[in-house]
Formats: C-alpha cells, sequence, structure tokens
C-alpha cells in the first residue's frame, strides 16, 4: 500500500486540503516531526490514527522500520511539523527508499513556503533555484553562495530568524547589492514581504527588526554590460554576414545595421569590406 507525503499547513490550519485529510483518515500509522504538534492537527480534523515520530534524529533507523511496514501492506501517511515533507524537513530518505524498493509513493500537493514565497517578493519566478537553508560556518556558508555567483536563476533560501541579518550580510558581500525580499509569516496573520536591496534589508533586519518564519528571494545574476557588448557584436555581424550571403548590397546592409543597431556608417562598411570572409 502507499507511502503517502501530506502537505500541512504552515500557518493558517484551514490551508489543510480534503486529499490530505482524507489520507491521514486511511493511514495505518502517520510518521510525524513531532507528534505534540500533528496531534493537534488531528483533533482538529477529527482524526484519530497511531503515529510514530520521525525525525532527524532518528530518520534512518525509522525509514527502515517504516518500508518493512510499506512492504507488509500497510498505509503510511508522512507529515512534517508544516509545509511538505522532504524539502527541507525530514522525510526524503523514507521517500526515495521506497521508490528504490519499488513501493507506491504519492506525494499531495499543498502548503509549502518556497512557492508563495517566490511571487510576493516581486523578483521572476522563471526560472529559480530552491537552496533551503544555508548550512555549516560562516567560510562554508559563503563558499556556496559564492558557486551561485553566476546563476541566472532567482534565488529562493530558507532563512532562520536569528541567522537572517548574518546572512543578509552575507550575501551582500559576496553577490553584490542585488534585490532581493523577505517573506515572513507566509498564511499567517502577520504575513509580511519586506523588498529591497541585500543590504537595504540587512539594515532592516537589524537587531530586533525581523521575527517569525521567513524565505528570502534573491535576484540572479545579470549579464555584464560587457558581455552585452560582446553579444550584440556577434549578433549585428552575423546579420551582415548572412545578408552579404544572400547577395544583398553592401550600401543596403550598412543602412539596416545603422538603422538596427546604431552602428557607425564607417565601422558596418570597414567590415563588410575586411571582414566579411571572417566566419
Amino acid at each position: 500500500m502507499p507511502l503517502f507525503v501530506v502537505p500541512t499547513p504552515i500557518g493558517n490550519m484551514d490551508d489543510m486540503t480534503p486529499r490530505g485529510i482524507e489520507a491521514l483518515r486511511r493511514a495505518d500509522v502517520i510518521a510525524c516531526e513531532d507528534t505534540r504538534r500533528t496531534v493537534k492537527l488531528l483533533n482538529r480534523h477529527g482524526v484519530k490514527r497511531p503515529m510514530v515520530s520521525y525525525h532527524r534524529h532518528n530518520e534512518r533507523a525509522r525509514a527502515e522500520e517504516l518500508i518493512g511496514r510499506l512492504r507488509n501492506g500497510e498505509n503510511i501517511a508522512l507529515v512534517s511539523d508544516a509545509g511538505t515533507p522532504g524539502i527541507s524537513d525530514p522525510g526524503w530518505i523514507l521517500i526515495a527508499e521506497a521508490i528504490a524498493e519499488g513501493l507506491p509513493v504519492d506525494a499531495l500537493p499543498g502548503a509549502n513556503a518556497l512557492l508563495p514565497a517566490l511571487l510576493l517578493s516581486g523578483i521572476s519566478p522563471q526560472p529559480f533555484l530552491f537552496n533551503g537553508f544555508l548550512e555549516g560556518r560562516d567560510s562554508e556558508r559563503a563558499s556556496r553562495i559564492a558557486e551561485l555567483a553566476g546563476v541566472r536563476a532567482t534565488l529562493v533560501f530558507y532563512v532562520a530568524p536569528h541567522d537572517l541579518e548574518r546572512e543578509l550580510a552575507l550575501l551582500a558581500s559576496v553577490l553584490g547589492d542585488r534585490r532581493a525580499a523577505v517573506v515572513r509569516e507566509i498564511s499567517k496573520v502577520h504575513q509580511e514581504a519586506i523588498r529591497g536591496t541585500l543590504v537595504e534589508l540587512t539594515r532592516a533586519a537589524s537587531g530586533d527588526g525581523m521575527r517569525g518564519e521567513m524565505a528570502l528571494v534573491v535576484e540572479g545574476a545579470r549579464e555584464s554590460a560587457e558581455a552585452e557588448a560582446e553579444d550584440e557584436d556577434r549578433e549585428w555581424k552575423r546579420l551582415a554576414l548572412h545578408m552579404k550571403d544572400a547577395g544583398i548590397f553592401d550600401k543596403t546592409i550598412v543602412n539596416v545595421l545603422i538603422a538596427s543597431y546604431g552602428i557607425p556608417r564607417n565601422k558596418a562598411k570597414t567590415f563588410l569590406l575586411t571582414g566579411g570572409n571572417q566566419r
């Protein structure tokens, strides 16, 4: 029988889906991060099912036990304290092992912090790269950020409140002062999107400036002015050669280049006279 990956509300308890509730009701056992938190959700929806703890400290051992129960035909629902299990919360080990064994797995759609934060940031969502939490010492975090410096996609991080100011400052020092947004308390009463640059947000986060669960969205790398100029240079030259191969008169090609790209007349004429055969 299946392993059901069941998202749970990240703030507003009404975000629990009917399918998620039904999966919990059908489960022979519910694997959860904290049974004390999950029982409140179950009580709200009138669900009474056995629970077992499944958290970072027992994840591998518990996964082996749960795989055995799946083999025996039991339905297992996997939940985290909030959001979708297996992304930044425990769950991926169990999901991966169930798939590797050919056991049925069903991941239900539902609450997560990633997509609302991305959309509320005001920064282009396509493409984006999700990074989760930055881990390790500052030097290790800086190394990871440096690996992302040239990525053109929008970057999304999860951030613990006590790390926010430090991580914003670290991102600004490595990436430069890019556009960014801190989206906090998603789906809760005090939901807020604070937009600005990394330096501005670092100042806003100083002291007790921002609290609560939060996600950080950072603009991807922009192409340098020099690279943009090189691309445009290659583009007009390709067009000029294509037109020349098509038998179009040089005078016409020059006029097109001037009108479309603002190329100086003498530069365009010189290219056609001296560079037309340089493919």
